[in-house]
């Protein structure tokens, strides 16, 4: 089963940075994955205006899964005000920084996914406390900062069920075309022994757990 023109097109109008490509390819692996576990859960480390949850959600929706969406949706650091990927709409006047809470929660409303997605407003350690068991699925594309991406991957990729799928965003092997630490950190996970390259789809890299 392939996404609705519908939902292409609401996709279409949602702020983000997720390459339609690679978006399809988070539906479609997060589809063909889930079918074999079914109601498995399924976690994203960051979604900032909710664009790839909406991708990953519509998958999990079919599968009778639910997706928690882990975000403090106060930004990386790339996002702060005077920096490259700044939104002025999404500028917060009570913080002085940004913030995607609102936007986020439109988003999920317009997709009619409340009852898929569950939203847990907190940074990636945190939140790793309090979510338990194991996962079908899990997207990391978080805080691009090293201490960031090494607290999602060492917190929450040991968790992803054998079988399972663990993705990676912004992942550059050419140190020009991007930062380094989701390179880092998908280096990290070949090199453990305990995941296996499946796909890659331009910056998107798909790993099953052994």
């Amino acid at each position: 089963m392939s996404l609705t023109d519908d939902a292409l097109t609401y996709i279409e109008t949602i702020k983000g940075f997720m390459d339609p490509d690679e978006g399809r390819a988070l539906y479609d692996m997060a589809l063909d994955v889930l079918s074999g576990f079914p109601q498995a859960l399924s976690v994203e480390i960051g979604s900032y205006c909710g664009k790839s949850t909406v991708y990953i959600g519509e998958a999990v929706r079919q599968c009778g899964g639910l997706l928690v969406s882990v975000d403090h949706h106060y930004g990386s650091e790339e996002n702060q005000p005077g920096e490259a990927y700044f939104d002025p709409d999404l500028a917060d006047p009570e913080t002085g920084g940004m913030s995607s809470l609102a936007l986020f929660r439109r988003t999920i409303r317009g997709a009619n996914l409340e009852d898929v997605v569950v939203p847990v407003i907190a940074p990636s350690r945190m939140a790793s406390r309090v979510v338990r068991g194991d996962f079908g699925f899990l997207f990391i594309d978080g805080g691009h900062s090293m201490p960031a991406a090494l607290d999602d991957y060492r917190l929450w990729a040991t968790r992803v069920m054998t079988g399972g799928v663990l993705a990676i965003h912004d992942v550059f092997p050419n140190p020009e075309d991007g930062g380094r630490p989701p390179y880092e950190i998908y280096k990290l996970a070949l090199a453990s022994g305990f995941f296996e390259e499946i796909k890659v789809v331009k910056s998107l890299r798909f790993l099953r757990r052994l």
